[in-house]
């Protein structure tokens, strides 16, 4: 068996394989060996079929079977043996010359596969490129606003005589006529209504000050979130509100008025343990601490955000698009036409792009993922989502076992994995790059992270 390569450019070339009967004819003979033992056919006793009569049934298909064994273990080798990078896999050349022999008379057999070539990468990323680490400013109002949604989290409800800017509102709803009558047969429900949902500047005034038994007139999408919290309110289905009035009679039943938690030490030891913070200065310090560190991983997301699409910009990656089109036509599982291909295939270019210049990166740093840094990484990640659920991790045992069941699960490995590249090249961005921090606000940052 003998396998040739020719270059057709830069990022494309053909193998072709050559099969002979040496190659294949004493297993093929072996197969059909196996296949005379268990053969039925009538007239026949099992093991006593004449093998013309094998070789005629079942002669082409395991002829067909082994060839193609034989070829594909030919490429693998070929490729890998001489070190070839290539995208996506072989693909058989069309027509006639893709394939010469002759299944009825079988000789010589020559199978011609297409490979695209990867393309070189070059990278030019150092200190000379400057970019913008945007961080929060951490001031005053923030610290403020923080403490504030810590002490409400372990407050108490308690009546309020009048309505309040983060106030809740225990309400009677009754659907009105557009004269403001009161409809017949029209929803009448009791729902609640928090204040901070309320964004409509005017309807959020109508409100402020009001007291028990006070009535107003709302539309009900102003006083909700919407859609299905809109329904939930009124007690009705969300495909039901298209035919529901925008207008209500909101009748004040109830003002709920949150009692922040009083600064002591009993909220300290339930916010961060026993004697970790024992005072309204360290507090402020413990917040400032957490809040810095909250916002560094979407500080870095956005670093790693603006040198990639810097990199992508100026880092010149040609691609063989003519065959990755076809590959990705002959690989898919569900039939997909040229049209669609090419519709889609700038988005699957920019991917594939980006994957070849990771490749460089981590190659050319001798950045590596190894294993037991994946199970740590893995571990870190179960000690969050506990944490995020206000449970206490288990014993390393335990957590490096449940590490281990994530990472058998190919989807979540492949999360993991990806993950940790991010990480792994965020830092070595921050460490090759010129860092120029900028402070802004919450707000700012906030509109910059989701853009």
């Amino acid at each position: 068996m003998n396998v040739t390569r020719q270059d057709v450019d830069a990022l494309n070339a053909t193998l072709t394989v050559e099969v002979t009967p040496e190659d294949y004819a004493a297993k093929v003979k072996s197969t059909l060996d196996k296949y005379r033992k268990t053969a039925k056919i009538p007239g026949f006793r099992p093991g006593h079929v004449p093998m013309g009569l094998v070789q005629k049934q079942y002669g082409k298909p395991v002829l067909s079977e082994e060839l193609n064994k034989l070829v594909n273990e030919a490429l693998n080798n070929f490729i890998t043996e001489n070190k070839i990078e290539i995208l996506g896999n072989p693909i058989p050349a069309e027509g006639e010359d893709g394939f010469k022999g002759d299944f009825d008379q079988p000789e010589n057999f020559e199978f011609t596969y297409k490979i695209g070539l990867s393309p070189e990468v070059n990278v030019a990323l150092s200190s000379k490129n400057k970019f913008d680490y945007v961080k929060v400013k951490v001031d005053d109002e923030l610290i403020n606003k923080q403490i504030e949604d810590l002490r409400r989290r372990y407050g108490k409800l308690v009546s309020g005589e009048a309505v309040g800017e983060k106030d809740m509102i225990l309400a009677q709803f009754v659907e009105l006529n557009e004269d403001e009558s009161i409809k017949e047969g029209g929803i009448l429900h009791t729902s609640t209504i928090s204040m901070e949902f309320v964004k409509d500047d005017k309807v959020k005034k109508s409100l402020l000050g009001k007291k028990i038994e006070d009535k107003v007139i709302v539309n009900p999408a102003d006083v909700s979130r919407g859609g299905s919290d809109t329904a939930a309110m009124l007690g009705v289905k969300e495909d039901e509100l298209e035919n529901v009035s925008d207008k209500f009679q909101l009748t004040i039943n109830e003002i709920k008025v949150m009692e922040l938690a009083d600064l002591n030490e009993e909220l300290y030891d339930k916010l961060f343990g026993p004697g970790a913070v024992t005072n309204e200065k360290e507090l402020r310090a413990r917040v400032t601490t957490d809040l810095e560190g909250m916002f560094v991983n979407d500080s870095d997301r956005m670093l790693t955000r603006s040198v990639y699409d810097s990199i992508l910009e100026k880092t010149e990656v040609t691609l063989p698009d003519e065959f990755l089109k076809r590959w990705i036509q002959l690989s898919n599982e569900k039939e997909i036409s040229m049209e669609q291909i090419e519709e889609e295939y700038d988005g699957y270019a920019k991917g594939l792009k980006w994957q070849l210049i990771q490749g460089h990166i981590f190659k050319a740093n001798d950045i590596k993922l190894e294993n037991e840094e994946v199970i740590d990484f893995t571990k870190g990640l179960l000690v969050s989502n506990y944490a995020q659920y206000g449970m206490p991790a288990p014993g390393d045992e335990e957590l490096t076992q449940s590490a281990m069941q994530v990472l058998q699960n190919r989807d979540e490995a492949n999360r993991v994995y990806d993950m940790l590249a991010e990480r792994k090249l965020t830092t070595y961005f921050k460490e090759t790059v010129k860092l120029n921090e900028k402070e802004v606000s919450y707000d700012q940052f906030v509109e910059m992270a989701s853009n």
